[in-house]
């Protein structure tokens, strides 16, 4: 997606040139939330500011959102057929797949480096014996300012040549209009608070793009307040493989298994707004932020507790899966297509055609 984001904005619309785009992503991937909505959010902060920023962000999320919706409601309305449930039997099995690619993907950046493993091994085993993914995420920010080097590679990004458009205004209209909306969430519903709550949570510590909220999202909603149990929050993620959009979308369908309507928006809209008010208001500043040798190394300490995070939830998801040797091939071949780069959206719809007719 954020290939294609480069394309409309530097080569056919010519919005910005490749030094703008590239400032842009490395913005995006040191700060929480979806790298792709986060880039198409800079593409129209860059364009028209704050509101512009905000247009990019509504029109790279609403079609993710609406698809997102329709699978909820026809996931609840047929999850006791036997071709539905034979269905989701496979697709458990894509996610686990999906997650094993994403924490090898993290993975093997750090492999060169002992202190990256140390700390991958030890956000890994503090996430097993129950220590908050939150706090293993401040931990390995604080060991990385330590103990860590700061990376060449996030250094090397070149200096803009114009600045960032910041209307400070516009940025407190929409926080104070949010934060209002969120306080009246709190005598209009207290579960739906609950849920703003949680979902504003994880974005705000889901550093590294939206697989990095899938660990958080394990902690809140599956261990911490049992409002999915785990098969369910795998078929989640597999219908927010079928959306066009980020992973982080899986927050809809918990939001309507919650709340129904009222509850998929204030997810998909909680999940969003703390990376958005961090994009417009860390744009301007970031060209000093990325050269903080202790900003750099924090950075590096958290994504790489992911690996370790990531690690944990892929364990917790296969220990789910009732394995056989039609479930291990299917993994296989899943896994084998993820690492040939094939497109997502297929391996999906392939897993999906062999769960009905098989399993």
């Amino acid at each position: 997606m954020v290939a294609q984001i480069r394309e409309l904005s530097t080569s056919r619309h010519q919005w910005l040139d490749e030094t703008d785009f590239k400032n842009g992503v490395a913005l995006c991937q040191s700060i929480p939330g979806a790298t792709a909505m986060q880039t198409a959010a800079y593409v129209g902060l860059r364009v028209r500011g704050v509101s512009g920023a905000f247009a990019a962000y509504l029109g790279f999320g609403l079609p993710a959102f609406i698809f997102m919706l329709i699978l909820s409601v026809l996931y609840t309305q047929f999850n006791g057929l036997p071709k539905f449930i034979s269905l989701f039997n496979g697709l458990q099995v894509i996610v686990v797949a999906i997650i094993f690619n994403a924490t090898y993907s993290f993975g093997r950046n750090i492999a060169n480096n002992y202190k990256k493993i140390l700390i991958a091994l030890l956000a890994a085993i503090s996430f097993w014996f129950g220590v908050s993914p939150f706090m293993v995420i401040i931990g390995a920010g604080i060991l990385g300012m330590v103990f860590l080097r700061a990376s060449a590679s996030s250094t090397s990004v070149s200096h803009e040549k114009k600045e960032t458009q910041w209307n400070a205004r516009q940025i407190a209209g929409l926080l104070v209009t949010f934060l209002i909306c969120f306080a009246g969430l709190y005598f209009i519903s207290p579960i739906l608070f609950n849920l703003a709550a949680v979902m504003l949570k994880i974005d705000l510590f889901a550093f590294g793009g939206g697989f990095a909220s899938l660990p958080l999202m394990l902690h809140e909603i599956v261990m911490g307040r049992s409002w999915l149990d785990s098969k369910t929050f795998m078929d989640g993620i597999a219908l927010g493989q079928v959306t066009p959009g980020p992973i982080v979308i899986t927050a809809t369908f918990v939001g309507y298994l919650v709340y129904g309507l009222s509850g998929a928006v204030v997810a998909t809209i909680a999940i969003f707004t703390p990376s958005f008010f961090m994009l417009v208001i860390v744009a301007p500043f970031f060209d000093r932020l990325k050269n903080s040798v202790y900003f750099l190394r924090a950075i590096d300490g958290v994504f790489t507790s992911f690996v370790g995070l990531l690690l944990y939830v892929c364990f917790k998801f296969a220990t789910t899966v009732p394995w056989d040797i039609a479930r291990i091939l299917l993994g296989l071949a899943a896994l084998a297509a993820l690492i040939r780069k094939v497109d997502i959206l297929y391996i999906v719809l392939a897993g999906a055609v062999i769960s009905v007719f098989i399993l």
